[in-house]
């Protein structure tokens, strides 16, 4: 039985908090994958502080060399991609052939961000004064907060940490309760891979104290959650105060509405999936 940490600065830190979780396989609630100690304030404070503390030095390093380091963390989930999507199934629910799935669109979209790092191009712009030249360069926020679901423990946070890396911003990740593991193998493969202490930081705790803790702190400067249409508003209307740039995705499912003219056997088809695939979250 596994114990989850919080990665803080560069190293694992185990909380000082007595509120523990346990973290049970959904198919077999005997099963329990590991333990937990939720973070407290103090330490979601303290991973926003050191991701402001490493973002000077990480935002000076070329695009290119950090496009390298999230190459290579594409490189090592495919490299443990069988390890960690039987890990995603018991953690998560989902089969193993949509763990792998979903495993795979992580390590495309990682290789996708990384080639980006060449392309982050300005533009120069036509100026109405003779003696002027307009051009505009691209400049990362800064300390990025990234709030998690858990039905999509692996490809949501990759999505959201790896463009995020190759901007150049610094990272707090807050991932859902429910899903550690998974989490914890991300933020490990991303520190294999050569991201610098600091930039990247994991808390491991409940939304209400180190989730509020993070994303209210005063260094954070951009937001990307995905999650509930009632946090998110909230995070929302919070982030709006203090001019924090914010991403939401929140309520994913959708209705379906079938007409007479439908091809009915794709519809049943189609309706079906959502209904009982990736656990009834599709």
């Amino acid at each position: 039985m596994d114990t989850y940490r919080n990665f803080i600065n560069g190293q694992w830190v185990e909380s000082v908090s007595q509120n523990r979780a346990e973290n049970t396989n959904p198919a077999d609630t005997e099963d329990v994958i590991g333990t937990v100690r939720l973070a407290t304030r103090e330490e979601a404070q303290s991973a926003v502080e050191a991701a402001a503390e490493s973002f000077r030095a990480w935002r000076s390093t070329p695009a290119p060399t950090r496009g390298r380091i999230v190459a290579r963390a594409a490189r090592l989930m495919e490299d443990d991609k069988e390890n960690l999507a039987r890990l995603l199934t018991r953690e998560e629910g989902k089969t193993v052939s949509e763990a792998r799935g979903e495993l795979q669109r992580s390590i495309n979209v990682a290789e996708f961000c990384a080639g980006e790092s060449r392309r982050m191009n300005g533009e120069t712009i036509q100026s109405e004064l003779p003696s002027n030249f307009a051009y505009t360069i691209r400049q990362p926020h800064g300390v990025v907060a990234v709030v998690t679901p858990w039905n999509f423990p692996v490809a949501i946070p990759v999505w959201k940490i790896a463009p995020a890396l190759v901007a150049g911003n610094t990272v707090v990740f807050k991932p859902a309760t429910n899903t550690p593991g998974t989490a914890t193998r991300i933020v490990e493969i991303f520190a294999e891979a050569g991201v610098p202490a600091g930039v990247l930081n994991l808390v491991l705790g409940s939304g209400s104290e180190a989730g509020d803790e993070i994303v209210n702190h005063r260094a954070v400067r951009a937001i990307s959650f995905t999650g509930s249409n009632g946090v998110g508003i909230k995070l929302y209307e919070q982030a709006a105060r203090r001019g924090v740039r914010v991403q939401c995705e929140m309520g994913g499912k959708n209705p379906v509405v079938i007409l007479e003219d439908a091809d009915i056997g794709l519809a049943v088809e189609s309706t079906a999936q959502g209904a009982f695939g990736s656990t009834g979250q599709r």
